[in-house]
């Protein structure tokens, strides 16, 4: 294979051309153009120097463009100045219909289509359509070929995606770049903070269509719905019992493997999950912090105060108790 050196000196100067840093060594046998400005590499042209020069960085791989808040680099100016939205939260862009704001002009038009219904992005295997072509690489990925072309290095879990595997490198070594304003708490995305700040602004945006019960993020509203529907797509490889949750899954396990590794302080009782830990305590601090709208009586887990709600309302649920302790902490 042969590789290719790039200079990226020689392209200082008024009269520097793209083809001059090009060697004449090339990947691909392409026909150079007359057009000053075009890359030797993929013969692709340019209008001016400036677009060659940002253009040369996609094959040399260098960023001149840095954050000063994470250290993440960047090939162009305009993709620093994008990022730098993802830290302060600055959304000069709306939407015409339903007035959200977003931080770049091109997201607002992948919104719209939410507003349209427009999917003008088909998959060659099947003709599915999709609002973005992201989304049919990803569908490719998952339904028709399984591919998982990024790893962690840490335990080699795969990804289809290069930003969910990021993400998950984060949980390994740590890293938390965007740090709440009001507590100082650091997260690992821009997602989960903003979902967080919902925490301290007592904002609830997804409202369960059933019950009308409101949810900080669509996550907890989306694992509420299924004790509604009864859905549990999750199962357990030994036994075959199925959960609402991939967490519930997991805890699950543990009364399999017998694994009680989270003990209470006090009495020294072991759990299979840390929030069981959480809920012993109440045990011995006398704690009922849930308690019912309509008479007031207090209770130790917000599964009592749901179960007595029923007295009042006749409402059902699809669920046993071994679900219940489960989605407790996850929808509290």
């Amino acid at each position: 294979m042969k590789t290719v050196n790039h200079k990226m000196s020689t392209l200082t100067g008024k009269n520097s051309q793209v083809s001059e840093v090009c060697t004449e060594e090339s990947s691909n046998d392409c026909t150079p153009t007359k057009n000053p400005y075009s890359c030797k590499i993929c013969c692709k042209a340019f209008s001016n120097n400036v677009n060659a020069k940002a253009h040369i960085r996609t094959h040399t791989g260098e960023k001149l463009y840095s954050c000063e808040v994470c250290d993440k680099t960047f090939r162009k100016q305009n993709y620093l100045t994008i990022h730098i939205r993802t830290h302060t939260d600055e959304k000069p862009y709306s939407c015409d219909v339903c007035g959200k704001a977003f931080p770049t002009k091109s997201n607002v038009a992948k919104h719209m289509r939410t507003h349209t219904g427009e999917k003008p992005f088909y998959c060659d295997m099947c003709d599915k359509s999709f609002a973005t072509n992201a989304e049919v690489k990803t569908h490719i990925r998952r339904t028709h070929t399984g591919e998982k072309p990024y790893s962690c290095e840490v335990c080699g879990k795969a990804f289809t995606h290069q930003y969910s595997a990021l993400i998950h490198i984060r949980r390994h070594i740590g890293e938390k770049p965007y740090p709440c304003k009001v507590c100082d708490k650091k997260f690992a995305t821009n997602a989960e903070l903003k979902s967080h700040m919902r925490t301290h602004t007592g904002e609830k945006l997804f409202i369960c269509k059933v019950c009308g019960k409101k949810f900080a993020n669509q996550f907890k509203e989306t694992i509420h719905m299924r004790t509604h529907t009864g859905e549990k797509p999750y199962s357990c490889n030994i036994c075959d019992k199925r959960f609402v949750t991939n967490v519930a899954v997991k805890s699950h396990m543990r009364t399999h493997t017998g694994e009680k590794k989270f003990s209470c302080k006090v009495c020294g009782k072991a759990f299979t999950h840390n929030q069981y830990v959480s809920i012993h305590m109440r045990t011995h601090t006398k704690e009922k912090p849930f308690s019912c709208e309509v008479c007031g009586k207090a209770f130790t887990q917000q599964s009592n105060a749901a179960r007595h709600m029923r007295t009042h309302t006749g409402m059902i649920y699809f669920f046993d108790k071994s679900d219940i302790k489960h989605l407790e902490p996850m929808l509290r």
